[in-house]
């Protein structure tokens, strides 16, 4: 059990949310990290990087990620059912290396997530000084797909053997030079949410989202959405400042200012007044095509806060408007909540696949409260495109209830992309959203795999746990771990008996390799 002085504060969680990371240590033995890094070192010198094999390869590693501190630290910011996803590498920066260059990490959902679904530790088992290159990051780039150059902050995260860094999943990062004579290593591993937040899982003492001072760029309604959704609160709450019509008619004009910033804040100013300021919604609108993504972001959340004006006018953007500004208006309404869901079913039907799927995500990211989309998605996950069909797989998984439409439904998903593997679909040449994800071959198994680890507890046990079997033989290797974990969540005679059947075949011995007698 969790204790609370394990668990984030308040602050800590704030400064996630807008700064997208926290620095944290474990107070371990130096002679577990020192154990650690000798096998880790071997296994590089004599064998290569076991990639998503570390764990087994060194199975002390393990140890880390059960201590208070990070049990806390990720129970805080995912939930106390959070699952470490199958990716994990260790990063090894070599004295001399060229520096990396900034990036996201391929991401495993079907779109990437304001909201906290994910978030990846970066763990060092040795003291490292700015000379080691550690991992750079970006402090609050976390929610842009833009990487912002030159006018970000770089932060290099040191400290004695422990020390980790727990980080947005999309946060911009890179790995420094490594200017000393010494060898680097980083443990880098993923964890996943399961469940939407219903209650604050971390330490939490004031419902005022209190923002630190000092930031490059403000986006008051996005980082109130994040900080009421953890918190299990409509992510309305909070909003609605008084403002008379000389001051809606001042942060209007300022939407038109040559100068980003001042766009920026006065579109964060329109939406924290809510739906008094609804008469704005077309104004913020046009934002959504700004050339500053700062700007867009703040207009789409806006809008999300504004009421049936703003639904209406994100609803328009997300059907009219061209891809990137679609994307953005989705962002905006799954701040809406459950007042958006009929537009959003509507548009499940778009001739623009795209579309659809932008629909589709953001039901699921309105999670329980779009129970009532959940006929059109199941529909949708029958469609042609494979890109809307991934979408509403996935949002099925989110959105969870009732489990007696949704679980048969993944169950059957499961079941047809795994006849399909023999059959793949060919590639579409130029459409980065449709051949995104080489390094997951059955996307809407995939996908239906890890929707069943958050949904099919709740459903009929027997259908589950032979779609679930069936995956067991799947050819993606991110399909066959996501069924074993859902059928650990089983808990059931029988899901245990699948599992037993397949670990005999599948122990994997850290000790074998080239260089071992037999």
């Amino acid at each position: 059990m969790t204790e609370n002085n394990d668990l984030l504060t308040d602050e800590q969680m704030i400064h996630f949310i807008t700064k997208g990371y926290v620095v944290l240590r474990n107070e371990l033995p130096e002679q577990l990290h020192r154990k650690v890094m000798s096998s880790i070192n071997y296994a590089f010198q004599e064998e290569g990087n076991p990639g998503n094999n570390i764990l087994p390869r060194v199975p002390e590693i393990q140890q880390f990620f059960e201590t208070p501190v990070v049990k806390g630290a990720l129970t805080s910011l995912l939930g106390p059912d959070y699952y470490m996803h199958p990716h994990r590498h260790c990063h090894f920066n070599k004295p001399g290396n060229p520096e990396g260059q900034w990036h996201k990490d391929g991401f495993w959902s079907s779109m990437r997530s304001h909201r906290p679904w994910w978030a990846m530790i970066f763990y060092y088992t040795q003291d490292v000084t700015e000379e080691l290159g550690p991992t750079a990051i970006m402090p609050g780039t976390q929610y842009y797909e833009k990487f912002v150059g030159d006018r970000g902050e770089t932060l290099l995260p040191t400290g004695k053997a422990g020390t980790m860094v727990l980080v947005h999943f999309d946060l911009w990062h890179k790995a420094s030079l490594n200017f000393s004579q010494i060898d680097r290593y980083m443990l880098k591993f993923q964890f996943v949410r399961l469940h939407a937040s219903t209650a604050p899982s971390w330490n939490h003492q004031s419902a005022e989202l209190k923002v630190p001072a000092g930031l490059p760029a403000e986006h008051l309604n996005l980082w109130q959405d994040v900080w009421n959704w953890l918190r299990g609160e409509s992510t309305m709450s909070g909003i609605g400042a008084a403002a008379d019509a000389l001051e809606l008619q001042r942060l209007e004009q300022a939407l038109a200012s040559e100068d980003a910033s001042v766009r920026g804040r006065a579109a964060d100013e329109l939406g924290l007044i809510g739906e008094a300021a609804g008469s704005c919604a077309p104004a913020l609108g046009k934002l959504l095509a700004d050339p500053a993504e700062t700007t867009a972001l703040n207009a789409a959340y806006a809008l999300g806060h504004m009421g049936e004006q703003g639904i209406a006018e994100l609803i328009r953007q997300l059907s009219e408007g061209k891809t990137q500004v679609a994307e953005r208006a989705a962002y905006g309404l799954q701040g809406a909540g459950a007042a958006a869901v009929p537009g959003l079913v509507g548009l499940l039907k778009h001739s623009d696949e795209k579309k659809a799927a932008f629909a589709a995500y953001t039901l699921g990211m309105i999670g329980p409260d779009a129970g009532e989309g959940v006929p059109a998605l199941i529909e949708a996950a029958k469609a042609d495109s494979e890109w809307l069909r991934r979408n509403a797989v996935e949002s099925l998984g989110m959105v969870a209830e009732p489990a007696e439409l949704v679980v048969p439904a993944l169950a059957e998903e499961l079941t047809a992309s795994l006849k399909a593997e023999s059959t793949p679909v060919p590639e579409r040449s130029g459409d980065s959203f449709i051949n995104m994800q080489r390094y997951i071959a059955n996307k809407i198994g995939y996908t239906a795999a890890l929707s069943l680890l958050r949904a099919g507890k709740n459903g009929e046990s027997a259908q589950v746990i032979r779609a679930l079997e069936d995956a067991m033989g799947s050819k993606d290797r991110y399909v066959r771990a996501y069924a074993m974990e859902a059928l650990t969540h089983l808990q059931s005679k029988e899901a245990m008996n699948v599992l037993i059947r397949y670990y005999r075949t599948a122990r994997w011995c850290p000790d074998t390799n080239k260089a071992s007698s037999f």
